[in-house]
């Protein structure tokens, strides 16, 4: 079953722990990928200084975190990668967001080699990376404001992972964040191989 759009609309905090043990499904032309989702980190808008809105700022790139929870906020970085993030919380219009840092491949896996030019061997470097989940799904700007309640990139339901398994932890390459860097909003799935880092 699809996560419905209810799911988005909640605690931002919530939806980043609640995301992990889900399904990341894209259907494109070159076949079907998904990959268990293992690791996120939230983004809590305008006071959060670490978030693309921090202060409010409200640009052509992130203009659809101030729109409906359950949208693709899909980015690009260094000039060379991009990122994958839904936009989720429990108050509307405030620009929140989710970022997927890692999956656990599913199915597609041979596709995903292909787009990785990976081979067996190096499995586990598939998806254990923001950029790299992107490049191994087919991600791309293409896919920026897309609904994730519907196909063709959507998060399919999964038994929830229990507390006791679930990390918290600083987020990565915030430093710029002052205080905010500090803040344990990472979460990933204790003891799972494809975690970004450890």
């Amino acid at each position: 079953m699809i996560l419905p759009r209810s799911f988005y609309q909640r605690d931002t905090i919530a939806v980043s722990k609640g995301l992990l043990g889900k399904i990341l499904v894209h259907e494109s032309s070159q076949g079907s990928t998904a990959g268990r989702i293992v690791e996120t980190e939230a983004y809590l808008g305008p006071e959060d200084k670490a978030a693309h809105s921090s202060g409010g700022r409200r640009t052509a790139r992130n203009e659809v975190m101030f729109g409906e929870k359950g949208r693709a906020y899909v980015y690009f970085i260094y000039g060379l990668y991009y990122c994958f993030n839904v936009t989720v919380g429990d108050i509307l219009g405030k620009p929140e967001a989710v970022l997927i840092r890692a999956l656990e491949p599913v199915a597609g896996q041979n596709i995903m080699e292909k787009r990785r030019n990976l081979t067996r061997a190096k499995v586990v470097n598939l998806t254990n990376g923001p950029s790299k989940l992107c490049m191994a799904m087919g991600i791309s700007k293409l896919q920026n404001r897309l609904d994730v309640t519907n196909p063709p990139l959507y998060i399919t339901d999964a038994p929830s992972i229990s507390e006791e398994k679930i990390v918290e932890t600083t987020r990565i390459g915030v430093d710029y964040a002052a205080e905010w860097k500090n803040r344990p909003w990472r979460f990933y799935i204790e003891g799972n191989n494809y975690v970004s880092l450890k």
